[in-house]
């Protein structure tokens, strides 16, 4: 049984008018080492961590700002560092990867996110905790395409596709579980250490998972990787920061016009690039090929819309919740648990489902979210005033059920056909994209929220941002229609 993936060519994707590759089959003498339960746990857990950490500090910003002294400019750039960082160097995390072994890079990105969130727990003043705050996000970007490389390199089969499931519903609790625990560990104040908990909690975190990759987590890896695509990696850095960067601090400064320039620009010349590189029998960063291939073609606007959304959505809650209805930390984070628990429930039938009825479980998905968001939405309207967490539940409980059918389905279909050496490649872009959708979601649903407070109040800004993302959600349901129906 071999160490690493076998593969002939992974310079080059197949043609997206040819049939995938086969992954190899436990039984084969290309069969990578199995990844078990404690194993599958483990690089979960490990994908769990920096998602959870992009959201843990929504509910702590404002406790950062008055402890160290940080103006609303200052406190975006604490979540945009983060956010930047991490989105602009997942692709390349997953090149590394698949050049030096999945297993060792996970290892190294969980021990320096353990080292840049002490930093961050420790910050003196603001521009510390900014700059910790980057490399903590860099060093999720090392990690996180490591574990979904891990499960496409040592798993196969149905059991792949149990893991698929498992991650998806790892990846939305992560964002949920965020809010909560940060709303927890501000409220339990423990030791006194008020917001720098939702950092230092990293620490312990850490070190029980490097204990458990080193006991379950197999070695996977490319046997002929190609080197780094140096000009790839620093345009597509550029053009991501060219992105979020105005997003996220363009509402502050006004958005001035230099906040939507640089972009087209940049993704443009990164595009030209990578064809050239390709063309001239190199290994571009993002191989032209692999967004050619259907499930990524199809899959990626529905999982960006679907993430999207979410981002803003859960912004605007955490807002509304703790400004609006004068709800404390963990009030407001408890009042996202029914939306967490239907998520779970699911996605853990989801996989079952699609076996069945194929990707018609996107479609019941966002026909089960719109009900939610319209439900969540009138109860807002109808009874603002003294609204009650048991009046929130029935909305938010089949919201979550809703966008638990849609996410584990399309992280599943995005990969399907992404061949196991590139494993690593084709989860940093699917990482990218999703991060990416969750910042540009956050700044434009919480933009038009934000705009509209002062003049509608609370009440109506939140309904009209339920909206939007009930819209958004109606674009995903269409775009599930041109989704491949077989399950894959």
């Amino acid at each position: 049984m071999s160490d690493s993936t076998t593969v002939q060519n992974p310079a080059r994707l197949p043609d997206h008018s040819a049939a995938p590759p086969r992954d190899p089959t436990p039984d084969s003498p290309e069969a990578v080492p199995g990844l078990g339960p404690l194993g599958l746990f483990t690089v979960l857990f490990g994908a769990a961590l920096p998602l959870v950490d992009f959201f843990i500090v929504n509910v702590a910003l404002a406790d950062i700002g008055r402890d160290l002294h940080a103006d609303p400019a200052l406190l975006e750039l604490v979540v945009a560092g983060y956010g930047v960082a991490y989105a602009a160097l997942l692709v390349l995390g997953g090149r590394l990867g698949d050049m030096f072994g999945r297993r060792r890079l996970l290892r190294a990105g969980l021990l320096a996110f353990g080292v840049t969130s002490l930093a961050c727990g420790l910050a003196p003043d603001a521009w510390s905790l900014i700059t910790a705050r980057v490399a903590q996000g860099a060093a999720s970007a090392l990690m996180l395409p490591q574990a979904l490389a891990t499960i496409q390199g040592a798993t196969s089969g149905r059991r792949r596709a149990r893991a698929m499931g498992l991650y998806g519903a790892t990846s939305g609790l992560a964002m949920i579980t965020g809010q909560i625990l940060g709303g927890l560990l501000l409220a339990a104040d423990l030791a006194g250490t008020g917001w720098r908990a939702v950092f230092l909690v990293n620490v312990p975190a850490v070190l029980l998972v490097l204990v458990l990759v080193w006991r379950s987590v197999p070695e996977t890896r490319s046997e002929s990787p190609s080197p780094v695509d140096v000009p790839g990696t620093v345009l597509l850095a550029t053009a991501l920061t060219a992105l979020l960067l105005p997003l996220t601090e363009g509402r502050a400064a006004g958005w001035p016009l230099w906040s939507w320039l640089a972009f087209p620009p940049l993704v443009a010349a990164f595009a030209r690039v990578e064809r050239r590189a390709s063309r001239a029998g190199h290994t571009p960063l993002v191989p032209p090929g692999m967004l050619r291939l259907p499930g990524m073609r199809r899959g990626l606007p529905v999982l960006g819309l679907t993430v999207g959304g979410f981002g803003g959505f859960m912004f605007v809650l955490a807002i509304a919740f703790q400004q609006g209805l004068d709800y404390g930390p963990i009030k407001a984070g408890v009042a996202l648990t029914p939306y967490a628990v239907t998520f779970f429930l699911a996605s853990l039938a989801g996989p079952r489902l699609y076996e069945r009825h194929g990707t018609r479980v996107v479609s019941a998905g966002g026909l089960t979210q719109m009900i939610g968001l319209g439900a969540l939405a009138l109860t807002v309207l109808g009874a603002w005033d003294g609204l009650s967490l048991p009046q929130l539940a029935p909305g938010l409980a089949v919201a979550g059920f809703g966008q638990g059918l849609i996410m584990p389905v399309a992280i599943r279909i995005i990969l399907a056909d992404v061949p196991s050496a590139q494993g690593g490649v084709g989860s940093g872009v699917m990482a990218t994209s999703q991060q990416s959708c969750v910042a540009v979601g956050m700044a434009l649903i919480g933009a038009l929220f934000l705009a509209l407070v002062p003049t509608a109040g609370i009440r109506d800004a939140l309904a009209l941002a339920l909206a939007a993302q009930l819209a958004s959600v109606g674009l995903i349901t269409l775009l599930s229609l041109r989704l491949p129906r077989a399950a894959g």
